[in-house]
């Protein structure tokens, strides 16, 4: 069994990884819906779901595992066309995958975890982890909030309807190479201490979050590689090069000072790289 990985970039947290001949998937989002999250004072949250199943086919092929972090639109709203159109296997928060049941995705390939779990698959193994998404402002609010326990909820018709859910980090596994990707610019820090990825893939640091930086290289053993995730204007278009809007420039100076043995691997849109071998 190999320990060679290439993993590549399809903006925000979408991630593609390959080894050992599985395709693994990270919120596997490409439609890139205006909203208007992106520019001050025009997000609308009313904006309708919608997926550009011509982006999806252009870009994501195969899938073996699908992971969700979060449920919001920029995470999952693609998930129900990619999983039908791959067969992969989803996993999910209780909430994630009511929504995904809701938006018509099938249910025989619907996962649920909740953190602690620790599956072999054909190739790879996926530890999955309890996180925490991002908040803001002086009262430490949390966008969309909310879960969807029980029955499988109305379909979800505009963004808003998609809500947070609970959050998730993995720890994806081939051979000796292993990618924790946390893509939230918060973790459970007891939780994670003792991890020891080869790559870690974070977001860049969030004011709400003291040392946010300096806490997770700390826990997880200052990896050999760090790769941004989720810093680009995810609103504009994919096959343009990423724009910086989330930090990923403060990032790398971060990790320079905490870890400066570590390996700072910056992609661009639909970028691959290979670790391990």
């Amino acid at each position: 069994m190999t320990s060679e990985v290439t993993v590549r970039w399809l903006g925000t947290n979408a991630w593609e990884i390959t080894g050992n001949g599985a395709t693994v998937l990270v919120d596997p989002y490409v439609s890139r819906t205006y909203t208007g999250a992106t520019v001050p004072g025009q997000f609308d949250p009313e904006t309708p779901i919608t997926v550009d199943e011509s982006a999806v086919d252009e870009h994501i092929g195969a899938a073996d595992s699908i992971l969700i972090t979060h449920a919001h639109f920029d995470h999952i709203a693609d998930v129900p066309y990619v999983a039908e159109k791959t067969g992969a296997t989803v996993l999910g928060t209780e909430t994630h995958l009511n929504l995904l049941r809701a938006m018509g995705t099938p249910d025989e390939q619907l996962s649920q975890v909740g953190g602690g779990e620790l599956y072999q698959f054909d190739g790879y193994t996926v530890e999955v982890f309890r996180s925490s998404h991002g908040v803001s402002g002086k009262h430490k609010t949390l966008l969309f909030p909310g879960t969807r326990p029980g029955p499988v909820p109305e379909k979800p018709e505009v963004i808003k309807d998609l809500v947070e859910g609970g959050s998730l980090a993995y720890l994806v596994t081939f051979g000796e190479t292993s990618l924790f990707f946390n893509g939230l610019p918060s973790f459970h820090e007891r939780e994670v201490a003792g991890v020891r990825p080869t790559v870690l893939f974070m977001q860049g640091p969030n004011p709400a979050y003291p040392d946010y930086v300096e806490r997770m290289l700390a826990a997880t053993g200052r990896p050999p590689y760090i790769v941004p995730t989720h810093w680009d204007d995810y609103e504009a278009p994919l096959k343009e090069p990423a724009v910086d809007l989330f930090g990923a420039a403060a990032l790398g100076e971060l990790v320079a000072e905490a870890s400066p043995d570590s390996e700072w691997v910056l992609l661009d849109h639909l970028e691959s790289h290979t670790f391990g071998g």
